[in-house]
């Protein structure tokens, strides 16, 4: 072969004559060829056959590899020793091609078949398909063809490995004239036999041979007598390892394939197993005494670490706090009897004695680990607190939360490494790096308790900015109560809320929160301002009846001017209580629903037409016997409401107007009333059918006094005597208590009053008073319940003011109880 195509094959001893695994040659095989690259897309090739067969020299052509070939000049000997692998040149996918020491070689002699079976077994269990190479005139043959190596590997193989199929090629070599289709049922029989022979276990005891194996024969020439027919066969056979893991490929079953990159330790794991089932001897007396000393000096050197005086100080300090250096000292301590050890146990068996030296070595470090994770422990508990100083200082400077604790976890975790470091011990293996995970685990979660209570604080302080923004406007707007009273609400919440959430935002960036925690938490802080409104409006929607009642009694008391109605006969009382009760159903109408969301609502609308309108009142006989009337507050829900918005049902708004009604109706009584009262103080005249008839029945009188001016001033002069006299005793209020009081007090009264009004017009006719007149009475009883007046300059003048002031006076109390109860009904019942 040419230098070329070895160095495209690289040739490799993969197990040695002694079986020892040549680990580094088959790392270096694997990293030449970018075996690792193949991923599952690579086959294995095995070949296995009596020594001086031709393996080697099939390999060569078959595999355009270069193992080596027997010389036939030098004589028939053992020309591969162990086991060779190789790459195939020129064959996709990447095939590796195992050749196998020969069996039955005088070098080994005839007892020693261990490493035969071994062998045999390992490329039964990599290969995807084994080679068996045979002479044709071995067929039939009980000695030949590998029967006893064949049995055994079977058996071994059920028992060790998880069956995979593999192909067995059986190649007959030098075929006679004798017809392949002859010899191959004598060759499959015989395998069969061999198959039916070996003792399965209990779950293939009844498995066929073609479970486990795809058996393919080829017989090929002589290569010594027919090399140009021989190379031809042998051209044609190469063609069936082209793409042979394809499906109906010769590779046959993949299950179990490993990956092209573990195949290195696969095939040290599998041939480790193989060589520990190999049956060894007891161990040499040599080996045995070098076991039992080499461990009594172990102990006893064990022993002496437990007492040591420096340790037991190491291990107190250690429980008690930080101990500076403990890593260097505690190394300082195993060096001491590990030198000892190997001092008195130098002349043993080397690998006993370096076999014990690691179990002595592994036992002190297990008796000083407590002492190590001691010290680790106070390594972490001071990192913790570390950090939790460091947090709280960088979040009281005003740093970000997110960069708060990025800087201080790193600043810990950088010291915690470093007094980790000192803490090592140089014997041991040891990493901090568990503990370091719980210290992180620990600080995590500090922060986030610390994130945690930062962030509720910060929530609690929006929404208590939130309370204080819209509790009382909110509370103002509903007691306003109107048409704009929810538009008005949603454009204050709208503000308050994303001012609220804006400065929100701002804050909380430094949290460096993800984006589904902060929508989540600004939705929070939206639903919680939504809820202020909401609560509120409950609140107020309960309290609605006496809302009601006072918007009535504002609007029913009070003019436009927002002045104290005073009844004096000229209003409209059924116009005003319609107008007090539209607003207090105005007011009703708006606490009947939560309305945060804009949706259109016929709420009013219905109050309005069955509360005002008196739809709802209307059931006529005739209705009845129809059965036409629908009452649309007969219902617990409001018509494109949803019900989680609903404050009044329409059944609770019709028994609330009800209630008010009848709680009302009292107030429009009394303006009734108090009408009712004034129009009879202020109307003295007679009715008009009364004044026609005196009229006609007067009218010769009538023309004698007109006839005779004297007689008309006469009687001018008398009735302003009257009218003064009127005023001057308050005739009006006197009979308030009564008919008989009010005739008895007017009778004690009435000689003062009229002395008194005589001496007052002496004096004016004498010219003693000229200009201004002094505020006078009857009696100093009456001077509180008068207006003052002025007297003129003549008596007329004076008569004529009091008159004119009498006019517009009137008393609440006076007309209350001169009311009547059947005025009362009438007026109500036609409101």
């Amino acid at each position: 072969m040419g230098q070329s195509e070895e160095e495209d094959c690289f040739p490799t001893q993969l197990i040695d004559g002694k079986g020892e695994f040549n680990v580094e040659g088959l790392d270096t095989f694997v990293k030449k060829t970018k075996l690792s690259d193949s991923g599952l897309s690579y086959a294995v090739v095995a070949i296995m056959g009596p020594q001086s067969s031709g393996k080697s020299t099939l390999l060569n052509h078959l595999f355009k590899t270069s193992f080596r070939e027997m010389d036939a000049f030098a004589g028939r000997s053992q020309t591969t020793k162990g086991i060779w692998m190789a790459k195939c040149v020129g064959i996709e996918p990447f095939t590796l091609v195992m050749d196998l020491e020969g069996t039955d070689g005088r070098e080994r002699g005839e007892d020693d078949t261990t490493f035969e079976k071994q062998s045999a077994l390992f490329a039964l269990a990599v290969a995807d398909i084994v080679l068996i190479n045979m002479w044709c005139h071995d067929i039939g043959r009980e000695q030949a063809a590998n029967k006893p190596l064949l049995k055994t590997v079977f058996q071994v193989m059920l028992r060790l490995f998880s069956p995979r199929k593999t192909t067995l090629l059986f190649v007959i070599r030098d075929k006679t004239k004798t017809p392949m289709d002859l010899l191959e049922p004598v060759l499959r029989e015989d395998i069969q036999k061999i198959w039916d022979l070996v003792r399965k276990p209990e779950a293939h005891k009844n498995t066929p041979l073609s479970e486990f194996f795809n058996v393919e024969v080829v017989a090929l020439s002589s290569y010594e007598d027919k090399e140009k027919v021989f190379k031809q066969e042998v051209a044609e056979l190469r063609q069936r390892f082209f793409h042979s893991i394809s499906p109906g490929g010769l590779a046959g079953d993949r299950r179990g394939v490993v990956p092209a990159s573990g195949f290195s330790f696969s095939s040290q794991e599998i041939w480790k197993v193989i060589k520990e089932n190999r049956d060894l001897d007891l161990p040499a007396h040599k080996v045995m005494v070098a076991t039992v000393r080499c461990e009594e000096i172990a102990n006893e050197k064990l022993h002496h670490l437990a007492t040591d005086e420096s340790w037991l100080e190491l291990q107190k300090a250690a429980e008690d706090g930080l101990v500076p250096g403990f890593g260097r000292k505690l190394s300082s301590i195993l060096e001491k009897y590990i030198s000892e050890y190997d001092a008195e146990a130098i002349y043993f068996d080397e690998g006993v004695r370096k076999e014990k030296r690691l179990q002595l070595k592994s036992k002190a470090l297990d008796f000083v680990y407590s002492a190590y994770a001691t010290m680790l422990g106070h390594l972490r508990s001071n990192a913790l607190e570390s950090f939790k100083i460091r947090l709280e200082q960088s979040l009281n400077q005003g740093k970000g939360f997110a960069n708060a604790v990025r800087d201080a976890q790193q600043s810990c975790l950088l010291v915690f490494d470093k007094a980790c470091e000192d803490a090592a011990v140089k014997q041991a293996t040891w990493n901090a790096s568990k503990v370091r995970e719980k210290l992180s685990r620990d600080i995590h979660s500090h922060a986030s308790s610390a994130q945690t209570a930062r962030l509720s604080e910060l929530t609690a302080n929006y929404e208590k900015r939130l309370t204080q923004a819209l509790s009382e406007p909110v509370e103002s707007l509903f007691e306003a109560g109107g048409k704009e009273t929810w538009p008005s609400i949603r454009t204050l919440l709208k503000r308050e809320t994303e001012a609220a959430v804006t400065d929100f935002l701002d804050v909380v960036t430094g949290f460096e929160l993800d984006h589904a925690t902060i929508d989540d938490m600004v939705q929070n802080l939206k639903d919680y301002s939504r809820s202020i409104v909401e609560k509120k409006a409950r609140e107020e929607a309960a309290k609605i009846l006496i809302r009601m009642k006072d918007r009535f009694s504002t609007v029913f008391s009070h003019d436009k001017d927002s002045m104290p109605r005073v009844w004096t006969g000229k209003e409209d009382i059924r116009a005003i209580t319609k107008d007090a009760r539209a607003e207090a159903l105005s007011l009703l109408s708006v606490m009947a629903a939560i309305r945060l969301d804009e949706r259109p609502d016929k709420i009013e609308s219905t109050l309005f037409s069955s509360l005002m309108d008196g739809t709802v009142s209307d059931t006529s006989s005739h209705n009845r016997r129809l059965g036409a009337f629908t009452d649309p507050l007969a219902s617990s829900s409001w018509e494109k409401v949803p019900p989680k918005d609903v404050l009044l049902t329409p059944v609770q708004c019709k028994s609330l107007w009800r209630q008010f009604k009848s709680e009302t109706e009292y107030t429009v009584t009394q303006a009734i009333s108090a009408q009712e009262a004034h129009k009879r103080n202020n109307n003295w005249l007679p009715p008009a059918w009364a004044i026609v008839l005196m009229f006609v029945l007067g009218f010769n009188e009538l023309m004698m006094l007109l006839k005779n001016p004297l007689y008309l001033l006469g009687l001018f002069v008398a009735f302003l005597l009257c009218k003064a006299l009127w005023v001057q005793l308050d005739v009006p209020r006197e009979f308030q208590h009564g008919a008989l009081a009010g005739v008895l007090s007017i009778t004690s009264k009435f000689l003062p009053t009229v002395m008194n009004l005589l001496r007052k017009l002496a004096e004016e006719a004498q010219g003693k008073t000229t200009q201004g007149v002094p505020e006078y009475s009857a009696s100093q009883s009456y001077r509180h319940q008068s207006h003052s007046h002025s007297i003129p300059e003549s008596v007329s003048s004076n008569i004529s003011s009091l008159a004119d002031d009498d006019a517009e006076y009137s008393s609440p109390a006076l007309v209350q109880r001169r009311s009547t109860s059947n005025v009362r009904e009438t007026e109500i019942s036609e409101m």
